[in-house]
This record gives structure tokens, sequence and C-alpha cells, in this order.
């Protein structure tokens, strides 16, 4: 297999990585912390059946971490060699390339802080994964809007992510095939906003 043959290999399973399993992941994390809406003990009970899930280790090392650590680093390398052309064609779908490459560091960024924040107090720390941690991550406004800009910025980077996946992998190959998954994609944008801001919010 070539260089070229490894590239194409590697950025598909990046692509797919980034829809299954990783933006499912965060989808279910986005829900999860919605419990925090109607109160303290739903959000407790909703967190609890998740750090009690059976197989947990063998769950959160091959279907959580692995594969975001690759579509991570590998997506921040290949963000810092795109040639981004917004500055001369102000095409749509430059903006969006730029957004996703930008919403992607933003999003390795702040996945580090938030697993930090919360996993690696959990299992090193001996502190209890409940809504007085993710409380205390955002009392104060600095942490609460960095914790909604990279919330905002995980969401974009995966629905747009959905859109360019069908297209990369010809499952979308008509423009008018791609006009309808763009506007499912803005839909599901505004939909997975609502519920993780609102969440966040919850904690404030």
């Amino acid at each position: 297999m070539g260089v070229k043959n490894n590239q194409h290999f590697y950025r598909k399973l990046h692509s797919l990585l980034g829809i299954i399993p990783v933006g499912i992941f965060m989808t279910v994390h986005l829900l999860v912390n919605y419990s925090a809406v109607w109160g303290i003990d739903s959000y407790n009970k909703a967190a609890n059946f998740m750090v009690n899930l059976p197989f947990k280790y063998f769950l959160e090392l091959f279907v959580i971490f692995l594969p975001l650590l690759f579509h991570g680093i590998y997506g921040v390398a290949i963000a810092l060699q795109a040639k981004n052309n917004i500055g001369t064609y102000h095409y749509g779908r430059n903006w969006k390339f730029f957004f996703q490459r930008i919403t992607g560091l933003i999003a390795f960024v702040f996945i580090i802080w938030h697993v930090w924040e919360t996993k690696i107090q959990v299992e090193f720390n001996g502190v209890e994964a409940n809504y007085h941690l993710m409380a205390g991550i955002v009392d104060n406004g600095i942490a609460l809007t960095l914790y909604i800009i990279g919330i905002l910025s995980c969401i974009y980077h995966f629905v747009n992510g959905i859109w360019t996946f069908l297209i990369t992998w010809g499952i979308t190959a008509s423009p008018k095939s791609q006009k309808v998954t763009e506007y499912i994609a803005i839909g599901l944008f505004f939909v997975l906003t609502f519920v993780g801001i609102r969440a966040i919010l919850a904690f404030a």
C-alpha cells in the first residue's frame, strides 16, 4: 500500500470514527447532561448509570478514547496542513471547510480540558461524578463561556462532519442530495445546540 493509499485510508478512517463512535457518544453525552434540566437528582441518576455501565473500562478505551485520540490527533494534523482560501474565494463550502478546521482545533483543546476536569478527577482524585462536580467547573462566567464555545465547536464539527462524510463516502453524490442533507445538518445543529446549551446552563 503506497503513501497516497495510506493517506486515503487514514482520512476515511478519520471521517468514519468522527461519526461512529465519537459523534454518537457526544450526542449521548449531551442527552445525559440534559437530564440536569430536570434537577440534581435526575442528573445524578443518569450520571451514575453511565459510570456503572457493564464493561465500562473496555467501552471507554475502545469505543471512546482510542477512536477519539486518533480522530483528534490526525484531525489536528489535517487542520495544520490545510490551505484555507476564504480570502480569495468567498464560497459557502470554503467557509465550511475553514470552520470545520477551526472548530476541530477548539474541540480538541476543549475535550482535553473537559476530560481533565471530569474523568481524571473522578478516577484519580476520588471526586464523585455528580451534579456538583459540573456545577463547580462552570461556577464562574469565564469557565461557563469557554464551555459554551467548546460545546458549540464540538456540535458544529460533528454536524458539518456528517455532511462532508456523506459526500466523501459517495452517499450523497448529486447536488440535490447534498442540499437536502445540508438542510438536515442545519436542523440537527440547532437541535443539539439547544440541548447542549440548555444542559450546561442547568449547572450554572
